[in-house]
């Protein structure tokens, strides 16, 4: 088990960025800066033993910085997408900024994923670890109050990735994070993730408006191109006439598990047959936005030169429910002084 470090470069605020590589005993190794937590590369073996990268991103720091569309990073304040940019606690109205059209999308124009995170390493015999911590100040992007954040990467010998999420705050605010990795598990990013396959314990999912936003319903998966209660390849009704499909341009919808009561779960698996490699994913969150990769394009220039085209990766980004602050019927995601995340 290892960490090693480097300076990836400078940010424009002039801070240092810097690039830590974690390894464990089984050669699996992830690369993660403490800038934005992006997830900048995670290598592993394939069933015959190649290794290969299996996550979307750049060779260079100012790549991130200028062109990204939050590649491997921590989305905060909030997740996903807030309608009109505002919501009211207590009686008072906050006005967040307005980053897609009239809403608010993953914190704003500088939310978590462009800022740099103090980091902290350590290292035992069975994980090695990477600490990041980020003070938002009251304000920041309209939300109110300091918040500080806690995310804790760790690397085990189970070849487990583990994403530890905490924070407290001295007002009351709403709160959802996740991270946003674009995963291609066949290690060729010229291969689409249309023959992926994905099973998702979710019988239900959150329709969208033509902006992405809840619609305040609750919609059954079944006889639709969103049941994935079987093992099911990604492309295969993908491109079905379906309102939703049409809306979100292919997947880009919260499924809400069967059986959420914010205990550690099984709730998600993603299989790609050719390689072998397989993603189990374990949350306490009660939902999982499948994001297949809908609005990359060739002006994405990513690692090694290669050009990013559309459904080239996928995100399963486990999250509370989109726009909960404006749906009284969605799972609570405030925050009060007193409590911790």
């Amino acid at each position: 088990m290892k960490i090693e470090k480097i300076i990836w470069g400078i940010s424009k605020k002039s801070e240092q960025v810097d690039l830590f590589t974690l390894t464990n005993n089984n050669g699996i190794k992830i690369k993660i800066s403490n800038y934005g937590g992006i997830i900048q590369s995670i290598y592993v073996p394939d069933r015959n033993g190649k290794i290969d990268d299996i996550v979307l991103g750049y060779d260079k720091l100012e790549d991130y910085q200028k062109h990204t569309p939050y590649f491997g990073c921590i989305c905060g304040r909030y997740a996903n997408r807030i309608s009109n940019s505002s919501f009211v606690i207590d009686g008072r109205k906050y006005n967040l900024t307005s980053n897609e059209e009239k809403n608010h999308l993953h914190g704003g124009f500088v939310g978590f994923d462009k800022v740099v995170w103090n980091a902290e390493e350590f290292i035992d015999d069975k994980r090695v670890s990477l600490k990041l911590k980020y003070l938002s100040k009251d304000g920041e992007e309209g939300y109110p109050g300091n918040l500080e954040t806690n995310v804790n990467y760790i690397l085990t010998n189970e070849n487990e990735l583990i994403i530890e999420y905490s924070a407290t705050t001295d007002k009351s605010t709403h709160i959802c994070l996740t991270n946003h990795t674009y995963f291609n598990l066949s290690g060729n990013f010229e291969n689409t993730i249309m023959y992926h396959q994905l099973w998702v314990n979710a019988e239900k999912y959150i329709p969208i408006d033509n902006l992405a936003i809840p619609i305040g319903k609750i919609y059954s998966v079944s006889e639709t191109p969103f049941d994935f209660k079987n093992e099911t390849k990604i492309g295969e009704r993908i491109n079905e006439q379906n309102e939703q499909i049409q809306k979100g341009f292919g997947y880009d919808h919260c499924f809400v598990f069967n059986n959420y009561d914010g205990d550690l779960k099984h709730q998600a698996n993603l299989f790609e047959e050719k390689s072998g490699r397989l993603i189990e994913m374990f949350t306490t969150e009660p939902a999982v936005q499948l994001y297949s990769g809908n609005h990359l394009d060739v002006t994405f220039i990513g690692k090694n030169g290669i050009k990013y085209f559309k459904r080239i990766g996928v995100c399963l980004e486990t999250e509370h429910f989109p726009d909960s602050p404006n749906q009284p019927e969605f799972p609570s995601t405030l925050l009060k002084p007193g409590d911790v995340y």
